[in-house]
């Protein structure tokens, strides 16, 4: 350890961080403002190249491991770009007769509370003010360890040298298959068909106010299930001093009803990955046919570039490893399915707490084998619980699936009857 100029305690290890998605780049920041030395290397060529996705939901664990590895600025250039939920989130059948609604207690504290946010919007955050920091085109190829720290070695022929590595590359991480080529991605037989539905002043009258404004699970009688969420940006942020510095962060802000169909891979015809949006399309609105009408004019309004195919995978835990020079964050090391909506949450927390430890000082082994041990601790029971959800969202089993719409209308009438007498 040693003071800087300034009298800032600087911790004299350099991290090397590959991959640049949600908990790398969050783990990037955090390190910078505590003074270690930090570089990122993400294989796209500039930061606009890797922008892709739908929204993403964080929780107040992932808002707190934001606000607390963020500098100031980029922390409010977040809260800018966050949208606006007017409901609350809810359980409807496939006839969108209300099963629940489950409304959170309020927030006044932006860093304990929940946030809409685009993933493309949330990644130009991210990328801000880690110029010297961030190292595009750095396709990572394989470590290896020696005396003096670890040596990575990338496509392009480029070495760089740093005391840790953490991997942070994602569902098929090269890092840990290297590390634990043991650890294995398990399909789970779901496949999902994804859309989004624009919102402007005349679509959201065509919708329900449900589905128009807050997250919502569709429960039809077996077989499938259905989620939808808004994403509304406030009218004023496209015009505030956040667009301004920065218009290609804006390049997403359209706000939109995003939704997802899930079902057993076995339900849908065995070419499925090789559809089309326009087949995709027409595939989902036989599915849905008897479905409310609202729901076909979702799929049926969504533009093809928004309308795709995901198989759903999982991660497999496995035991303890011999803690080291080498770690994981994030999908590299725990990858989940969507379906508890978790993922960025617990990567934005791995990057918290690798961050604290390493902020310490001290012996960096030591440190390492902490923040593995917490996060096993809390990753794993969310990996086996997104894997239970996934079951329960597209279960063929009638009486299962009248078991939860029973249970979920009994939740229902109780919270209903607690918001009443709270006046």
């Amino acid at each position: 350890m040693e003071t800087d100029r300034e009298g800032m305690t600087v911790n004299k290890i350099k991290v090397a961080v590959v991959g640049g998605g949600t908990g790398g780049l969050c783990l990037a920041h955090g390190l910078a403002r505590a003074g270690v030395e930090v570089a990122v290397y993400e294989r796209s060529r500039t930061r606009t190249e890797r922008l892709q996705g739908y929204r993403v939901h964080i929780a107040p664990m992932g808002s707190a491991a934001l606000h607390e590895c963020l500098p100031a600025e980029a922390w409010e250039r977040f809260l800018a770009t966050t949208g606006e939920s007017k409901g609350v989130f809810g359980f409807v059948t496939e006839q969108m007769r209300e099963l629940a609604a489950l409304d959170a207690p309020p927030s006044g504290d932006p860093a304990a509370a929940h946030h809409s946010a685009s993933r493309i919007s949330m990644h130009q955050v991210l990328s801000s003010g880690l110029d010297d920091v961030l190292w595009h085109g750095k396709e990572f190829v394989r470590y290896e360890t020696g005396p003096k720290g670890v040596g990575l070695h990338f496509a392009d022929g480029t070495t760089a040298e740093a005391d840790l590595v953490v991997g942070a590359d994602g569902a098929n991480s090269r890092v840990r298959a290297q590390l634990l080529p043991h650890a294995k991605r398990a399909d789970t037989g779901i496949r999902t068909v994804i859309g989004k539905f624009p919102l402007n002043a005349e679509s959201v009258r065509q919708l329900p106010e449900r589905l128009a404004t807050a997250p919502t699970y569709v429960l039809p009688p077996a077989g499938s299930g259905m989620f939808t969420a808004p994403h509304e940006f406030p009218a004023a942020s496209a015009n505030d001093e956040s667009a301004a510095l920065d218009p290609v962060l804006f390049d997403n802000t359209g706000s939109y009803v995003m939704w997802s169909y899930g079902a057993k891979a076995g339900l849908f015809p065995g070419d499925l990955a090789e559809l089309a949006a326009p087949a995709l399309r027409s595939l989902m609105l036989e599915r849905i046919r008897d479905w409310h009408p609202a729901f076909s004019r979702l799929v049926r309004d969504s533009p093809d570039g928004t309308v795709s195919m995901l198989p759903i995978r999982t991660s497999v835990p496995v035991r303890e490893w011999e803690p080291g020079p080498v770690t994981l964050l994030g999908d590299a090391v725990h990858s989940m399915t969507p379906f508890r909506g978790i993922g960025a949450n617990i990567a934005l927390c791995d990057a918290q707490v690798l961050c604290r430890n390493l902020s310490r000082g001290g012996d960096v082994t030591a440190a390492v084998a902490d923040y593995e041990r917490q996060m096993r601790k809390y990753a794993y029971p969310q990996v086996r619980g997104s894997l239970r959800s996934a079951g329960q969202f597209v279960t063929e089993s009638r009486f299962s699936r009248r078991a939860m719409r029973a249970s979920m209308t009994v939740l229902g009438a109780g919270l209903s009857l607690r918001r009443k007498l709270r006046g």
